[in-house]
């Protein structure tokens, strides 16, 4: 049988194929609409977005460092400055093998191991498209080399920038502290914002003290970028605050004059007015160069510094604890009056030599055979030893503390100073929480003469003498002048009083003061040698002698000072106001391990009130 052949239905093809047809058509509409839809929704919905964005990929908010406050002593004296500089700095994201890229270009500009070891510090604690200094102060033959070969060193630039400078040196240095790189720790306390462009930071003394005002605030500079990300030209420029100018209380001629008459002497000097409390000078001897600090100093010279013999790191003037020596006499006599222990008339035979009822231990006098019958004045003036015991012994420890706690020591004087010591007033209850041992009655009897576990700083030192000065007005130091912000008018900043010192009759300080004169003016007085033929100023003084160890023989002699080691011999403290009856001038003087600070005074002194001394 024949097979049948099927015939097609073409209509029912034709149909199929219309409906396959129509449902593409349906599906790519579908999908075209979609595209259309996303199209208009990012390039109109989306468009401020994508626009910032792509203003983004080719603009950049560059920030830039504000100018830092400059700072003057009060006659406008500059005495820390900013000066330019060009320094080569690196952007370790575009540079592709950065240590090979060092050691290629330390062959074109010199670095030293100190250099490249304070970059990679700072390399840790920056992001890596931030720009990082790697070598400040580039001298113009420096600038020269690297700019031929600048082709070789993508992500590497040299960069003008503003370079802290003290122009006065070491003499300055603990009064000024200085500026260094920002380390990893205060990288967590400082505004992330405002510090974004800087690179230092105050680390001592005012510039740390007033690191806020002298900061100033971040500006910025819109920068249009090429595909590389190569700065192509600024578009805007946003500028940032520059810091405050400052003006201290200091006087630099008076600083000067301060530490050329130490004549390479160890010690401290702090000189205040003291009608207001502003420090005219504030010398710790010996002193260092801050400027080598700012660049980066190496582990090596920061190591020699830190352990030279003489300590020129070390600002004596308010962190150096000394007895208070002879020069807490004029205190106790004070309160002694006012207590009714003594009178001015009041005297004492002083053979040499004092003991307690209760005990066998002799106390000698620093003279030898004593200084005979003597009332106050006498004591004041040649510091008899004799008479504050036993004033000591009648007021007591409580009493002694009292007197001295009112004239500020035992506690920080706030100056505008960080790391400020508060010295010792010692006590019953100081010596049990301390040394954890009971107070004895010679306890009291050493502390009537400022020895013992009694110790202040030369700065307390001159704000006690700045208040008797004052018949008992206190005001606290202060080194800020004033201040000026950029385009504004001067400020000056007003003196702070404290609590005045109040006595039963007001003829007390006038009683003690004359005592404290004639230690200058009389034949006895313990500084009438380095003030003999004065007679251009009247000056109300004390000294005193701060013991390093004991130095009495079997005998209970003194020993030869000149036959000790130096640094077993005393420490040597003095302390004045002048002219006696309307002070402008105080002072607190502590020479280490010499005989020679009432020399000292007498130099400063001098100078301050522009005496020429005819050469001995």
């Amino acid at each position: 049988m024949k097979k049948r052949t099927s015939i097609k239905d073409h209509l029912q093809e034709i149909a199929l194929t219309k409906r396959r047809s129509m449902i593409g058509l349906f599906v790519i509409c579908t999908f075209l609409c979609l595209l259309i839809a996303r199209l208009a929704y990012l390039q109109i919905v989306k468009h401020p977005l994508y626009v910032t964005l792509a203003l983004e990929n080719s603009v950049d908010l560059v920030p830039i460092e504000p100018s830092r406050g400059l700072i003057y002593d009060r006659n406008g004296v500059l005495l820390a400055e900013n000066i330019p500089v060009f320094s080569l700095d690196v952007i370790p994201v575009q540079v592709t093998n950065l240590q090979k890229t060092l050691t290629y270009l330390s062959s074109i500009v010199p670095l030293t191991a100190n250099e490249l070891n304070q970059f990679y510090k700072q390399l840790k604690q920056h992001r890596r498209f931030e720009e990082i200094p790697l070598k400040l102060q580039l001298s113009e033959s420096e600038v020269a080399h690297f700019v031929e070969n600048q082709h070789h060193f993508p992500g590497i630039l040299i960069k003008a920038r503003l370079l802290r400078h003290y122009p006065q040196s070491e003499h300055f240095s603990h009064v000024l502290g200085y500026v260094g790189r920002i380390n990893a720790q205060e990288l967590e306390t400082i505004d992330p914002v405002n510090y974004s462009a800087s690179h230092y930071i105050g680390k001592l003394g005012i510039e740390r003290y007033y690191e806020e005002e002298l900061h100033g605030l971040v500006g910025y500079e819109q920068t249009e970028n090429d595909a590389s990300g190569k700065s192509v030209r600024t578009l805007k420029q946003i500028k940032g605050t520059p810091g405050n100018n400052i003006y201290l209380t200091i006087d630099s001629r008076l600083q000067l004059a301060t530490e050329n008459a130490f004549k390479g002497k160890r010690g401290a000097a702090v000189i205040i007015q003291p009608q207001t409390g502003q420090v005219l000078a504030m010398v710790s001897m010996p002193s260092y160069d801050p400027n080598v600090f700012v660049t980066g100093i190496s582990q090596k010279d920061y190591q020699t510094l830190q352990n030279a013999e003489d300590k020129p790191l070390f600002n004596r003037a308010i962190r150096g604890l000394y007895p208070l020596a002879s020069t807490v006499k004029p205190y106790l006599s004070l309160k002694g009056l006012n207590e009714n222990f003594i009178t001015p008339d009041y005297h004492l035979y002083d053979p040499g030599w004092f003991k307690l009822p209760t005990s066998s231990h002799i106390y000698h006098d620093w003279q030898r055979y004593g200084h005979g019958n003597v009332d106050m004045n006498v004591a004041i003036t040649a510091s008899c030893d004799i008479y504050f015991f036993e004033l000591g012994k009648r007021m007591g420890i409580r009493r002694i503390d009292d007197i001295l706690t009112e004239f500020g020591f035992g506690a920080p004087t706030g100056i505008d100073l960080d790391d400020e010591l508060p010295g010792i007033v010692a006590s019953p209850a100081w010596k049990q929480r301390v040394k954890h041992a009971h107070w004895y009655e010679g306890d009291t009897i050493i502390s009537s003469i400022g020895q013992g576990s009694m110790q202040a700083t030369p700065l307390q030192l001159a704000v006690a003498v700045a208040t008797l000065a004052n018949r008992g007005q206190h005001f606290a130091p202060y080194l800020l002048l004033g201040e000026q912000i950029p385009g504004q008018a001067y400020h000056p900043q007003p003196p702070v009083p404290l609590d005045k010192i109040q006595l039963k009759n007001n003829a007390y300080w006038e009683q003690v003061i004359a005592g404290m004169q004639n230690v200058t003016l009389s034949p006895n007085g313990t500084a009438y040698r380095a003030f003999i033929n004065n007679h251009a100023y009247t000056v109300a003084a004390k000294t005193g002698t701060a013991q390093v160890i004991a130095k009495h023989n079997h005998n209970g002699e003194t020993e030869n000072q000149d036959n000790l080691p130096e640094k077993f011999r005393d420490h040597n403290l003095f302390i004045a106001f002048a002219p006696v009856d309307h002070p402008t001038i105080a002072l607190a003087i502590i020479t280490e391990n010499s005989h020679v600070a009432a020399i000292v005074a007498r130099d400063i002194l001098d100078s301050y009130f522009n005496v020429q001394r005819p050469s001995p």
